[in-house]
């Protein structure tokens, strides 16, 4: 049962990420780009987790939260170009 729950939200996120490439993509302006990324993070970590627990092992679970931390790191300092102009003061 839990075999098949984890095929099914992994197909889920595969979309979700697939639907994120597209708005990336055609995204009329920079911030829904800038969105898309972001999402595009939080949907690779979901994907990382469940990989995880469908391989049954505590080495995916460190990697997601490495991705997490450059996520987050990585938005603050596109949003920081895009309103500054500078990154770093």
């Amino acid at each position: 049962m839990l075999d098949i729950a984890l095929m099914i939200s992994l197909t889920l996120v595969v979309l979700a990420l697939l639907l994120n490439v597209y708005r990336l993509a055609v995204g009329p302006d920079m911030p829904d780009r800038i969105l898309a990324l972001d999402t595009m993070y939080i949907n690779s970590i979901a994907l990382i987790v469940l990989m995880g627990l469908w391989l049954n092992t505590k080495t995916y679970f460190e990697s997601a939260l490495l991705i997490a931390m450059l996520g987050f790191i990585s938005t603050v300092a596109v949003c920081k170009y895009l309103l500054r102009g500078d990154i770093i003061e």
